[in-house]
């Protein structure tokens, strides 16, 4: 990946997305958004688009569906391009509540687990799942790169 800008009116990832340098073949720059909600925004978000009632920790609205094997290209993409030639692969909301209660729970600070659901929302906008065992492994071991440039891996 030649370049990922992360919008985000609270936090600022710009250390995240440096850390999917390289790590993406594609053609242009990228652009993502993270939204922060609280339980009820979450569990909302989840109903209306999932048909799943409840509270979750993170959601990943991607703008294109894409084999992981394969570059992203513009071309295939011309409408999800902005003013500043970014293609724009999604949305990730994180429901930062449960972050708090994950980060206590797993024992590890509330700056990891955010970063954790970040990546993890991200790596789902650029078409990795967990939906198989093989899935799941291959975008565990793609979070865990992402997660261990910013020094914040599984210790």
């Amino acid at each position: 990946m030649n370049d990922l800008k992360i919008f985000c009116e609270d936090n600022d990832f710009s250390d995240l997305a440096s850390s999917f340098t390289g790590e993406v073949a594609c053609d242009c720059p990228l652009s993502a958004e993270i939204i922060f909600t609280d339980e009820e925004g979450i569990k909302s978000l989840n109903a209306r688009t999932r048909n799943v009632d409840s509270v979750t920790d993170v959601l990943s609205y991607p703008t294109m569906e894409r084999d992981i094997n394969l570059p992203i290209t513009a071309a295939e993409h011309p409408y999800e391009i902005d003013e500043e030639g970014r293609l724009f692969i999604g949305s990730v909301v994180i429901c930062t509540k449960r972050a708090m209660e994950q980060a206590e729970e797993y024992g590890h600070s509330y700056e990891r687990e955010l970063n954790y659901l970040a990546t993890h929302g991200i790596c789902h906008l650029l078409g990795y799942d967990h939906m198989t065992e093989e899935d799941k492994s291959v975008m565990r071991a793609m979070e865990e790169k992402i997660l261990s440039k910013l020094n914040l891996a599984r210790e």
